[in-house]
């Protein structure tokens, strides 16, 4: 979501002026790629540009097909297959070693359906989206790149001439699985589309609870990482360049009123025993995937004792003591430890050390299904 805020922010920033851009997204691909489906950059029809679609290797011919797209005022589809070993190929050599499928689209401003206007109204919502795009066509390219954005509270079943139970069953899928899914099915028209269902997540929404130094420090790193931030702590400690960093800040006595969702991450990290004991019954059956707890386990004992909730020890969203095991010693990489450690729960990774892996690194990209 990071990356589509800053896409989001130089659009509307040049939407007043007469620059053209053209959107390069990736929307499939096979064997590895430093960057996976829903990566994207926005070029400007001077060469400048923001996001991105690879680690370096692919962005120099996406500006030249980006411009060309801007010149023609047509969407175009660019396959780079870097699987075999030809000095000819683009990427060869430079860490890409897959095939990765590249969506060039003029974006026009006077469309209030163009991809970018849907993009926002997913960055509005704080809700799991779906962001439907059409990446091939037979015949007529008349929809080809045409997007559509829902969610639990938007959906219109006018898109492309698809049958709207279709449409239906396809939102049910995606959002059971919460993965992406590349439909292939034929509109009233009889014209065979794939149709490419990105699911998208929201932000992760982090919740510190604490004032001290080391929550200074977890601020910071959420914030590059583009997490939303609050605080429950007392506002009087801390620094004032917190505040321009995080969402909002709550005093313990209000910790009540602060949202959560399956995609909050809670940190227990006040350093104060009986604070930590008082704000755990508030949070923990709020339905966060992550709540994580500072401190040693014979401090967790006593308070679960203490509290009577031993059921905690048994939840797979609890962990404590907080962190991977990297030996993080300082304030900013203990925070370090604790962000992976949230970022594998949300991803449903170990966080072990990839040489240790079996198969690839990513799973599947995107699963084919054919109407």
């Amino acid at each position: 979501m990071k990356e589509i805020r800053k896409i989001i922010s130089l659009y509307k920033e040049i939407h007043s002026t007469k620059i053209k851009v053209a959107l390069a997204s990736v929307v499939n691909v096979e064997e590895s790629s430093y960057r996976r489906i829903g990566a994207r950059m926005l070029v400007k029809s001077n060469g400048e540009w923001v996001g991105g679609i690879s680690g370096g290797c692919l962005e120099g011919d996406a500006l030249r097909r980006s411009q060309e797209a801007i010149y023609k005022n047509k969407p175009s589809i660019v396959t780079y297959d870097t699987l075999e070993d030809d000095p000819n190929q683009i990427g060869v050599g430079l860490g890409c070693n897959g095939k990765i499928d590249i969506l060039f689209t003029p974006i026009d401003f006077q469309n209030k359906k163009n991809e970018i206007e849907e993009l926002i109204k997913i960055n509005d919502s704080d809700k799991a989206s779906i962001l439907f795009k059409i990446i091939a066509t037979s015949g007529s390219d008349e929809f080809l790149a045409s997007s559509k954005f829902v969610n639990e509270d938007f959906f219109d079943d006018n898109f492309c001439l698809l049958e709207p139970s279709l449409l239906s069953g396809w939102i049910e899928e995606v959002n059971r699985e919460k993965r992406n899914r590349i439909f292939t099915a034929r509109n009233e028209n009889g014209q065979e589309l794939k149709v490419l269902a990105e699911y998208i997540r929201p932000e992760t929404r982090l919740i510190l609870i604490g004032d001290n130094y080391d929550v200074h420090a977890f601020v910071s790193l959420a914030r590059e990482i583009g997490w939303k931030v609050s605080i429950v702590g007392r506002m009087k400690k801390l620094p004032k360049y917190v505040f321009s960093q995080i969402e909002k800040i709550y005093e313990y006595e209000e910790a009540e009123e602060v949202p959560v969702d399956e995609y909050t991450a809670i940190v227990f990290m006040s350093h104060d025993y009986n604070w930590d004991k008082k704000m755990l019954p508030i949070f923990i059956d709020q339905g966060a995937s992550y709540l994580g707890m500072l401190g040693p386990r014979k401090r967790l004992f006593k308070m679960i004792e203490e509290t009577g909730f031993k059921h905690l020890l048994k939840q797979d969203n609890f962990f404590s003591p907080v962190g991977l095991d990297i030996g993080a010693e300082s304030p900013e990489e203990i925070a370090l430890a604790i962000a992976s450690e949230i970022l594998a729960k949300f991803r449903n990774h170990q966080g072990g050390f990839l040489k240790e892996k079996k198969g690839t690194i990513h799973s599947r990209e995107a699963i084919y299904v054919e109407r």
